[in-house]
């Protein structure tokens, strides 16, 4: 049974010969400056890139989702390929479900990590809330008329 059924042959080809510059010229630099522009943002708010559990999660994922979007890229020139070919069965050309659902999943969690924000601060995040008070407890001046 074909993966196409229904689907026009010339339809199925054009598709595939488009996911490859997209893929190259719009996914793969707006993904890059995604990770970078998180980043950044994470760095320069309370929250800290690994002070929070969510906030290292969703990095790590977004780091994982980029690094398998380039490494996907030579799959998706070999489908391109056999799309430019005329002579090629179409049915070579299956989706991978697999990894769309997968791709989904990933870029679901750090949606719903970054909208609701749990509470949970890591080893790291934790020994600089503690330093931070300790520092403000002692930069506080004692209460007035006590000696000592």
């Amino acid at each position: 049974m074909p993966v196409y059924a229904g689907a026009d042959e010339q339809t199925v080809r054009a598709a595939h010969l488009m996911m490859e510059p997209v893929l190259r010229y719009a996914l793969v630099p707006l993904a890059a400056v995604a990770l970078v522009t998180g980043t950044v943002q994470a760095l320069g708010t309370p929250w800290g890139l690994l002070r929070h559990y969510w906030v290292t999660i969703s990095l790590v994922l977004t780091t994982f989702a980029f690094v398998i979007l380039v490494l996907h890229l030579p799959a998706v020139e070999a489908m391109a390929a056999i799309a430019a070919n005329s002579t090629s069965d179409v049915d070579q050309l299956g989706g991978d479900l697999f990894h769309a659902v997968g791709g989904l999943v990933v870029l679901l969690v750090p949606l719903a990590l970054n909208i609701y924000k749990p509470r949970g601060m890591t080893r790291y995040g934790w020994r600089r809330a503690q330093g931070r008070r300790s520092n403000q407890r002692a930069a506080r001046p004692g209460p007035p008329g006590r000696n000592g």
